[in-house]
């Protein structure tokens, strides 16, 4: 099968030098380079290479790294309305449930790799990026810090109408950042389902709970 692959990438390749004059279009390297990274992965074990596959978020995103310049601000309207769409509420209509679990997930890395099963219970691996709980002296800084998220914006009394805004923000940030932020580096937890609405509320209670250490 591999062999196969490599010789259609070689054909598409002496194909795509023979037709140009010049060198290729940057559609015809798009179109080139997709072949070869489909054909360098197969599915192993839990992993597919269907997580291959893009949707347009991913394309534009890319095409925008890859240039060097922002999506211009109707695109990233566009693709952040598209995003917001896929947000699902939690079922059970609890946004929060226990900040002790929360802390687990934030710290757990497992999951969705070729040495993992399927019984494997997936991480969130939140403080690869933030600052969460002070304590922790082990954090990555790609994404702001965590740190007083819930004190800062005043939810002291998650039963209060003050609080359904930040609540429900971030619970749809977690689900989907893309859909407040177009290009953001954050994983779209929910929607790509990384973490289950359960684990979504575990991780939002660790935010939001003023009893969380997060906000002590």
């Amino acid at each position: 099968m591999q062999t196969k692959h490599k010789f259609r990438i070689a054909t598409l390749a002496a194909a795509l030098v023979a037709g140009c004059a010049s060198v290729p279009g940057s559609a015809d390297l798009d179109k080139l380079t997709t072949a070869i990274v489909k054909a360098s992965f197969r599915d192993q074990g839990i992993v597919k290479a269907s997580v291959l596959d893009t949707d347009e978020t991913n394309r534009v995103c890319s095409a925008a790294d890859v240039s060097g310049k922002p999506l211009d601000e109707e695109t990233a309207k566009r693709i952040e309305a598209i995003n917001l769409q896929t947000v699902k509420a939690p079922p059970n209509g609890k946004y929060l449930g226990d900040w002790k679990e929360g802390e687990k997930i934030a710290q757990s890395g497992r999951g969705l790799t070729y040495t993992d099963d399927a019984k494997t219970v997936n991480g969130g691996n939140c403080y690869n990026c933030h600052q969460i709980d002070k304590k922790e002296i082990s954090f990555g800084t790609i994404g702001p810090s965590l740190t007083n998220y819930g004190k800062i914006r005043g939810v002291t009394d998650l039963a209060s109408p003050q609080a359904k805004p930040i609540v429900e923000y971030t619970w749809g940030k977690i689900w989907n950042s893309k859909a407040y932020n177009a290009c953001s580096n954050m994983p779209r937890a929910g929607h790509m389902g990384i973490l289950t609405a359960a684990q979504i509320a575990d991780v939002m209670a660790l935010l939001l709970d003023p009893k969380s250490p997060v906000n002590q």
